[in-house]
């Protein structure tokens, strides 16, 4: 099994080390693969697009020929998992900011995004939120975050903060506007885990 890490920009160590520990505690094995050509996504069984700036990682995607090659995986079905910037890119539709600075989107999800609902570096801030399907609280760390104002009903809400949609699925992809990855809490990593067993890789 092969899981892609969108390596141009972002945290993009922090994923890799967080889903090796989720890979050791759920005994599995898989290669966490760095991407910042295009060619090495249609090898990977799983794919992340870390936070960054989301205009110029959607410009660099684009530049590289990678963009292209997330929409066909994931029209093949392959799970994708985009935090902040990462769910930024994955919508279809993005707020006035988006616009005025031309940015480009994948529209993967049938997602609204506010591009920086919660503010400026400076603003960033950590809570616990509850996510749908775990037991207990998640401490969701938000760094200049976005968040969905709206969506189509076959996207599942996973979590709400302060009203605002932080988390959400369709289908093969979830979009998180906070940084789990920066947490040393698994579980999400182990959500993505189990979106590939769904879809048959082992």
């Amino acid at each position: 099994m092969r899981i892609g890490i969108i390596a141009i920009q972002g945290n993009i160590e922090e994923h890799a080390n967080a889903m090796l520990k989720a890979l050791k505690h759920a005994n599995r094995r898989a290669e966490i693969v760095k991407i910042k050509h295009r060619g090495i996504v249609p090898t990977c069984d799983a794919l992340i697009i870390p936070g960054g700036e989301s205009t110029t990682l959607g410009r660099l995607m684009e530049r590289e020929g990678i963009s292209s090659e997330i929409k066909e995986a994931a029209h093949a079905g392959i799970p994708i998992m985009g935090t902040c910037a990462g769910l930024v890119l994955l919508a279809k539709k993005g707020d006035r900011q988006v616009d005025m600075t031309g940015q480009p989107l994948l529209g993967l999800m049938d997602i609204h995004v506010n591009r920086n609902a919660f503010g400026r570096q400076r603003e960033s801030f950590e809570c616990p939120v509850d996510f749908r399907g775990l037991d207990s609280p998640f401490n969701a760390v938000f760094i200049r975050a976005p968040c969905i104002t709206g969506c189509k009903e076959d996207v599942e809400v996973l979590s709400r903060y302060e009203g605002f949609i932080v988390a959400a699925r369709q289908k093969n992809i979830l979009a998180l506007a906070f940084h789990p990855e920066l947490t040393d809490d698994l579980r999400i990593h182990h959500y993505f885990l189990r979106m590939l067993d769904l879809t048959g890789t082992v």
